[in-house]
């Protein structure tokens, strides 16, 4: 096999990893009611199968992004897929429901240290080339919105046709090859001196687990809940206790002054805002595709289909050209233009509306916005930092974007919920709280693109060129 062969069959096994550490956060969605049925969940805790996944997921990502740059992105990308393979045969072998928590949580875990050390690889394998890496990080990019759709098409025909345990055990095949091609496929990299932050990676990790787990929690229990706040509250003293530690060590968890590095802060803030604005579009649309328009979930996974297959086109043939040809910050800012604009098609929605008329021109538009974002803001977060962190800057924007998804989405249940959206049955309420949700997602898109033309420096090429060489070994 050719070196340049090679490369590309290392960026099929790097999508690949992205496609399932997605997939994960959606194939179980059919299969919850079969799970509360055989395990005895209450309707309360019922969601923790969703949650114990996320939390773990988002509090562990700068720790596993900080353990690639220390002992080798290859090695904790392969130690991270044995996680997710344990977590998956524990979570379809579970008969309680701690056990099946505890599993769903152990995925979460080999998710955080796949995530951040697949995009360093890729980094590693693509940096010195900016055509190149930008038609990489496309591929990339496209496999989040495969992997969640498939989610929900493997989710309903697992359920239905064979049983709930098997939209886990379908990780274990992969997970092994996975496992088996990396040492062939992956660059080798090395491990690089220095210690562990131990203090900082338990105050981060509790941090940021606390701040998920209050966000997600809040629509349940309510923002007014003194359980809500005293776990932000929480989150917060964690926070703080970290960034005193981060400030004061020789070798921190993460070098505070990363963010001085031109754009990275800018491009992290962009990433927050997209998932703000993205996942709670595409829950609500969901929700009103099956509770409004009357369709089971496979047909409302089949509905999301055009979406998908735009911004899968999107990311991989038309976001590169543009980049290519206009540079990073203006696709971002036109980018979140476009998805606000799309959400507020959306929020037109009708009671008796249709999915050509109320959802598919509406969606597309949304889904175009999406395409052109993506890409340029998480190309220019990683590619901002020094090739020796470029583990911790995959940590970093993998966290801001799963921050930012679930502030979304706990903000966005709130004003839905304030709407409408918690009177099951009645359509003209539930239609009204999901309208809102759309307007309160398009103003955080329409937000992100005034912030986005506001902070984005935009680069000379020369200056694109430099830094894409500087990442070539992130």
């Amino acid at each position: 096999m050719s070196h340049g062969t090679k490369r590309w069959w290392a960026l099929g096994l790097i999508a690949l990893a992205q496609f399932m550490v997605i997939m994960d956060t959606s194939i179980i969605g059919v299969a919850l009611p079969r799970m509360q049925a055989d395990l005895g969940f209450s309707p309360e805790n019922l969601s923790w199968v969703f949650n114990a996944y996320v939390v773990a997921f988002g509090g562990l990502l700068l720790l596993g992004g900080r353990l690639s740059d220390l002992f080798g992105a290859r090695r904790v990308f392969s130690a991270g897929w044995l996680i997710l393979l344990v977590g998956s045969a524990a979570a379809g072998l579970a008969d309680s429901v701690a056990v099946e928590l505890a599993a769903r949580a152990t995925q979460g875990v080999g998710a955080a240290l796949i995530a951040p050390s697949a995009l360093t690889l890729l980094m590693m394998l693509f940096g010195a080339e900016p055509r190149e890496l930008t038609r990489a990080l496309a591929l990339y990019g496209a496999a989040a919105p495969a992997g969640g759709t498939a989610g929900v098409f493997l989710g309903g025909v697992i359920t239905e046709y064979v049983s709930w345990p098997w939209v886990f055990y379908i990780n274990i095949p992969i997970a092994l090859l996975a496992v088996i091609a990396t040492p062939a496929l992956m660059p080798a990299g090395g491990a690089r001196r220095g210690s562990l932050d131990v203090a900082g990676a338990l105050t981060v990790t509790v941090g940021l687990g606390a701040a998920v787990y209050a966000i997600v929690r809040a629509p349940e229990v309510g923002w007014s809940s003194g359980q809500t706040w005293w776990v932000l509250a929480g989150a917060v003293v964690a926070l703080a206790a970290f960034l005193a530690i981060q400030a004061v060590r020789r070798e921190p968890l993460m070098r505070l002054s990363i963010f001085r590095a031109p754009n990275l802060a800018a491009a992290n803030v962009a990433q927050v805002l997209l998932g703000a604005a993205w996942i709670p579009m595409w829950f609500y649309l969901n929700l009103y595709l099956q509770q409004v328009l009357g369709y089971s979930a496979f047909p409302s996974g089949a509905a999301l289909l055009p979406m998908t297959v735009l911004i899968m086109v999107g990311m991989v043939a038309l976001a590169p050209r543009a980049i290519n040809r206009f540079g990073p910050k203006p696709m971002v800012v036109t980018g979140l233009a476009i998805l606000a604009a799309g959400l507020g098609w959306l929020a037109l929605i009708r009671p008796d509306g249709t999915f050509v008329a109320d959802v598919l021109p509406a969606s597309l538009v949304a889904a175009l916005g999406m395409s052109l974002a993506f890409i340029p803001s998480l190309g220019t977060a990683i590619s901002s930092a020094r090739p020796e962190e470029g583990g911790l800057a995959s940590g970093i924007v993998n966290t801001s974007y799963q921050v930012g998804s679930a502030l979304g989405l706990a903000a966005m249940t709130a004003v839905a919920a304030a709407h409408g959206a918690d009177r099951l049955g009645d359509l003209p309420a539930l239609t009204d709280g999901y309208s809102a949700a759309f307007i309160g997602a398009g103003i955080i898109a329409a937000g992100g693109a005034v912030i986005a033309a506001v902070t984005l420096r935009t680069a000379a090429p020369r200056r694109n060129t430099a830094e894409a060489e500087t990442a070539r070994v992130g």
